[in-house]
């Protein structure tokens, strides 16, 4: 009986000690300090929020330096403007009239002013980097290869619009956007019958040139979380470089 008694205690303490380490594992992998393999690299939550912001800044650096040069938008598929959806009926009706070269033209200046807007984007999308906080940090290391991305762009957006929009007017102005738009429009608009248009061009454009960035940024962090090449700094590699 004595001999049963101390084989369950035994078994009662094994089991209490293995529970003590799988708790403290838990808590390793919440608080993001869990041990490498070889035991001696650790992060701590300031080194996560550093390597996510590091990340970040470089990818916007290089994501708006890809849109900002000439034919960054207008010649890269994924994020290029094209006429305005709602005003698609205008582009039909437009070619039909033989203003096919305007309409290229248009779709040219758009993109024109999205490139000339997002050499200034830069600063704004990185101070916007600022309010990430631990648990945002955290939760991000673990997610997919665009988590920060997405964070970025689901916590920024709105005041991202507030400020990027008089970006994209200024740039508007600049390419002399409308001298294209409206013979377009005008034309269409005097075809009997027909509904008006006359869509937001300045929301258009500041929205899709801020997608544009955003998806250019997502390339770059997956890039950051997956290629050695990419990680161009000790703490990218510490962050992002552990298995």
């Amino acid at each position: 009986m004595k001999s049963i008694q101390i084989l369950l205690a035994l078994l009662l303490l094994s089991s209490t000690v293995f529970s003590q380490k799988l708790l403290k594992k838990a808590q390793q992998v919440v608080s993001g300090t869990s041990s490498s393999q070889n035991g001696s690299n650790s992060l701590s939550n300031d080194e996560v929020i550093s390597g996510l912001r590091e990340a970040l800044n470089v990818g916007t650096q290089n994501a708006t330096k890809s849109a900002s040069q000439v034919n960054g938008f207008l010649n890269n598929s994924l994020i290029k403007i094209p006429f305005p959806p709602e005003a698609k009926i205008v582009e039909s009706k437009a070619s039909q009239l033989g203003l096919s070269s305007q309409v290229d033209k248009f779709v040219l200046t758009m993109n024109r002013a999205a490139e000339d807007a997002s050499k200034e984007a830069a600063p704004i999308i990185v101070n916007a980097v600022k309010t990430m906080s631990i648990t945002d940090g955290l939760t991000i290391l673990r997610g997919g290869d665009n988590a920060a991305t997405s964070f970025l762009q689901n916590r920024t957006t709105a005041e991202l619009t507030t400020r990027f929009l008089p970006i994209v007017k200024k740039s508007i102005n600049k390419v002399e956007l409308t001298k294209y738009w409206n013979p377009l429009i005008s034309k269409y608009n005097r075809i009997p019958g027909v509904k008006k248009q006359n869509p937001d061009l300045d929301k258009y454009i500041t929205t899709r040139a801020l997608e544009g960035l955003f998806k250019l940024l997502a390339q770059e962090e997956a890039k950051i979380r997956k290629d050695p090449a990419a990680q161009v700094t000790d703490l990218l590699k510490k962050v992002f470089g552990r298995k």
